[in-house]
């Protein structure tokens, strides 16, 4: 978890130095439009993740009842 706000930090600071704004591009409706469009993919991701656990823990919950 460390290493990965570091990374978050250094990548903030790279785009910093090469005058990016991230206020801008999350603002812009090309950026909010691709923010929808991975949040989307995201949920559902996560939706399918869930739901295979769920499966698996009645599985093991019926093999050892």
């Amino acid at each position: 978890m460390v290493r990965f706000i570091i990374l978050i930090v250094i990548l903030i600071l790279a785009l910093s130095y090469f005058g990016v704004s991230i206020r801008d591009i999350a603002q812009s409706p090309t950026g909010e439009d691709n923010f929808s469009f991975v949040w989307n993919y995201v949920k559902d991701g996560w939706e399918i993740i869930t739901e295979v656990i769920a499966v698996l823990i009645e599985s093991v919950r019926n093999v050892f009842s």
